[in-house]
């Protein structure tokens, strides 16, 4: 059986690459995947699939006549608070599958927000059709509902995503990781705030400071921009392999994160985490996880204050609760997967 596997890959967004590795592990061995990506020479040299491009219309027409099921693999697809061409490409894709008749599955989703009202309708026409569902959080699982579907809740994947090549600190101070990502809420006087921030941070709790970029075309020159100013020990590693990424947050005493998934990886390791809500699936993961955080969007403007914030939970060092059960939650997708193709 041939599947197509369908999501936000070969974009070096580690978060999402992670979700692709967690997808293609659970997979039935009887499903042999073909992924669309951005990079597929990358995506086949680093997992041994079969990739083509993902805007390569003629090809992707000609595999939804070879394949037998097509998979949204993971993450924010159908949201259009960041992008109102991310769900017509991805919803449009599933409606074609569905039309040529393959066995179609929402996997790991979260769904919405949908401020648009036809684009609330057609995700909704969409999932209606699907074989199968399956979503990350509680806000999904209600949005589902109201539309009168059922689906199956379960931590998000990357919760149980092995790390690898795990790099020991170059200091024996404590270490603390921090990623940020470029973002309109993330505006040069709230990075001003932030960098300064952790400034004082660093000099009061003498930390070894690991700086993690997740989408090296987003949170590169962030990273960089922070380290010039750093007095203190610090240093920036960047790996694009999602589980030598997840690696890096181990033995990260404190965690000060902005992506989903860097926060569920450095939690995942038993880091204390703080998150920079910029989105609301961040604000999702705060509210059902209970990790402390902030919206961006309410940040101090004062850098002692957030600085006297970061300290009190360093101090406290409360490694989040509940992650082995999240991480025994999310390995519950590959029931989904199973259900459709094998049962």
């Amino acid at each position: 059986m041939r599947v197509i596997l369908c999501g936000y890959y070969g974009q070096d967004n580690a978060g999402d690459e992670a979700l692709l590795v967690c997808l293609l592990q659970m997979l039935p061995a009887t499903v042999e995947p073909v992924v669309l990506s951005a990079n597929p020479q990358v995506t086949t040299a680093r997992y041994g699939v079969k990739a083509h491009y993902n805007r390569d219309w003629g090809k992707i027409w000609q595999l939804l006549g070879q394949c037998d099921g097509f998979i949204w693999g993971g993450g924010s697809l159908m949201q259009d608070v960041t992008s109102v061409v991310s769900p017509l490409y991805y919803g449009g894709l599933m409606a074609i599958a569905q039309m040529r008749r393959l066995k179609t599955i929402a996997w790991a989703q979260g769904i919405g927000p949908l401020r648009r009202p036809p684009l609330r309708w057609f995700t909704q026409q969409v999932l209606r059709g699907c074989s199968g569902i399956s979503v990350r959080d509680q806000a999904s699982l209600q949005l589902v509902k109201q539309w009168g579907l059922k689906a199956f809740l379960a931590a998000d994947p990357v919760w149980s995503l092995a790390a690898e090549n795990a790099s020991s600190s170059p200091s024996p101070l404590p270490m603390v990781a921090v990623n940020l990502r470029a973002h309109p809420l993330l505006t040069l006087e709230r990075l001003a705030v932030i960098t300064e921030a952790l400034r004082d941070f660093q000099h009061q709790t003498q930390t070894h400071v690991r700086l993690i970029p997740l989408q090296k075309s987003q949170d590169l020159a962030i990273a960089e921009a922070i380290a010039v100013e750093l007095p203190g020990s610090h240093e920036i590693l960047y790996r694009p392999d999602p589980r030598e990424c997840k690696g890096l947050f181990r033995g990260a005493e404190f965690t000060i994160g902005m992506r989903l998934h860097s926060l569920i990886m450095a939690a995942a390791e038993g880091s204390a985490c703080f998150a920079l809500s910029y989105d609301p699936k961040v604000s999702r993961l705060i509210a059902e996880v209970g990790l402390p955080g902030r919206e961006l969007a309410d940040l101090p403007r004062d850098s002692n204050e957030l600085s006297q914030v970061w300290q009190g939970h360093f101090r406290q060092r409360q490694p989040s609760t509940g992650v082995e059960f999240l991480q025994k939650s999310a390995l519950q997708h590959q029931t989904l997967l199973q259900k459709i193709f094998v049962d």
